[in-house]
């Protein structure tokens, strides 16, 4: 049997630019694919594009990073079996990180910290599971819809607001919100505004 492959659209090393672990220094495994289609994502070049690569491939793509914190994004990563990838990255010593739609409920016991950023649908099992829930935020967010999501702050669970795009109007939108609901956070895309590679 052949060893397990992903498609993997990119691996870089560079600063996590928005929620709680913003400036956090990290390896970046961005994994090919998302059926979401959102009209908003920054990376739509990865929903095809992408290299095969096994678990070992991977493993030896970081050898040359002093940094034992890795992010797997996307795309979308649950649309892939990353599960055997998370494994063997605990296995190694690294710091597991996650970011997801939240769209599929998978098995996340060897993440250390997941992300999840509701877009069209997302699993209620996954919003439970997550430590830090990333909603964008634009000029046609339906607010009531929102609201959904802040009974899952808590002591474990931070809920983040993120401006679509940056755009000032949403900020200032976000800023309002999280003034009248002051359990939540701000998350910019700080990597964005410093211009980080």
């Amino acid at each position: 049997m052949p060893p397990l492959s992903l498609k993997v659209n990119e691996i870089f090393y560079s600063l996590q630019g928005e929620g709680p672990h913003t400036g956090m220094a990290a390896v970046f495994v961005r994994l090919a694919g998302c059926g979401m289609g959102c009209p908003f994502c920054d990376t739509k070049y990865a929903f095809q594009t992408g290299r095969e690569m096994t678990v070992e491939q991977i493993l030896h793509a970081l050898e040359p990073y002093p940094c034992r914190n890795v992010i797997l994004t996307g795309g979308e990563p649950t649309e892939q079996d990353f599960a055997p990838l998370a494994r063997a990255l605990k296995q190694h010593g690294y710091r597991v990180h996650m970011e997801s739609n939240g769209a599929h409920d998978v098995d996340v016991s060897d993440i250390d910290y997941l992300v999840v950023s509701p877009k069209k649908y997302v699993s209620a099992r996954m919003l439970q599971k997550a430590h830090a829930i990333k909603i964008i935020v634009g000029q046609d967010t339906d607010l009531a819809d929102l609201a959904h999501y802040f009974p899952y702050a808590n002591d474990r669970t931070v809920v983040c607001l993120q401006p679509q795009s940056n755009l000032q109007e949403n900020i200032d939108l976000c800023v309002k919100i999280i003034k009248q609901n002051p359990f939540l956070r701000l998350s910019l895309q700080t990597h964005k505004m410093a211009h980080i590679k």
